[in-house]
């Protein structure tokens, strides 16, 4: 593969900088964008287009026929599209082009996709998984119980600290995308492991003390992906057979908090979306739930 020009790298560079001065956007959120960008620059640098200023509408065009032959999704072309069009407005506002090449480049349609849940039988087995008798599986209990009581993102998740979390007021800090911080509520199922994993387990497997609420076997902040391992093993051992991701709970902690009458836009705030329209697509999870149960139980489904 062609390595992207020098040019295009201090381009990508200057605009991340921007981003990261002007809005505060998390680490994960800015790595996707320069793996758009820089797939970009390699596509152009092929065709002999060694900045990404440079590129024209046409040669733009050719980097979206290029992602079709790959087959790759809407979702995914919609997302790379939108990180080049904030590239150029950004371009455009510093006065480093005139016109914007991707202003006539349309999103891909997209479908609505529901995100993936789980039933609370399937959720009451997945936290029953773990071994609470050693200290790494009383420490997962409490992981599981805090995400679906919470909603919690895996990130937030594992990097909450003991200050993070309220006890006696049963609230949990977090500080989500963006830097941004809220107080998000936690029912007594998940203090209650989280209290019996803070006096039996943490004190075994963080014994010199620290700031991390979970730690991994090492005593380190555990990764997304080591957590991610773990759910994936505890859902074998429940016998839940669809996928399962730490993102599963969340979508059944909003699923299950929607299909019993709450409030869109309190889950709005504990979910942490920026806008209203995100939270809504539970409505449509509740519904298809509902849809599918008339069609399998009534009579004439």
């Amino acid at each position: 593969m062609v390595t992207q020009t020098a040019l295009s790298t201090d381009e990508i560079n200057d605009y991340l900088e921007v981003l990261w001065l002007e809005r505060g956007l998390a680490e994960n959120t800015l790595a996707a964008y320069r793996r758009d960008l820089t797939y970009t620059a390699q596509v152009l640098a092929k065709a002999q287009v060694n900045s990404l200023l440079q590129a024209q509408q046409h040669d733009l065009l050719q980097v979206l026929d290029q992602r079709r032959l790959k087959k790759l999704s809407p979702r995914s072309t919609a997302r790379w599209l939108s990180t080049l069009k904030g590239f150029y407005r950004q371009a455009i506002l510093q006065q480093r082009i005139d016109n914007d090449p991707t202003a006539q480049i349309d999103h891909p349609k997209l479908g609505r996709d529901l995100p993936g849940t789980i039933s609370p039988a399937q959720v009451e087995a997945l936290l029953e998984a773990p071994d609470v008798e050693t200290p790494i599986g009383l420490r997962d209990r409490a992981m599981l119980e805090i995400l679906y009581a919470s909603g919690l993102r895996v990130t937030e998740l594992v990097t909450l600290t003991r200050t993070n979390v309220n006890q006696r007021q049963g609230v949990i800090r977090v500080i989500g995308k963006g830097d941004k911080e809220r107080l998000v509520p936690t029912g007594e199922a998940a203090l209650h492991w989280l209290d019996r994993y803070l006096l039996e387990a943490r004190p075994v497997l963080l014994p010199q003390g620290g700031a991390v609420l979970f730690p991994s076997r090492l005593g380190r902040p555990m990764t997304r992906q080591t957590f991610w391992h773990a759910i994936k093993r505890y859902a074998l051992m429940a016998g839940i057979a669809q996928k399962v991701s730490p993102h599963t709970l969340r979508h059944a902690f909003a699923t299950h908090l929607v299909d019993n009458g709450a409030d869109l836009r309190a889950v709005q705030m504990m979910l942490g979306h920026a806008d209203l329209s995100t939270t809504q697509i539970y409505t449509h999870v509740a519904n298809q739930r509902l849809k599918n149960l008339v069609l399998q139980h009534h009579p004439r489904g």
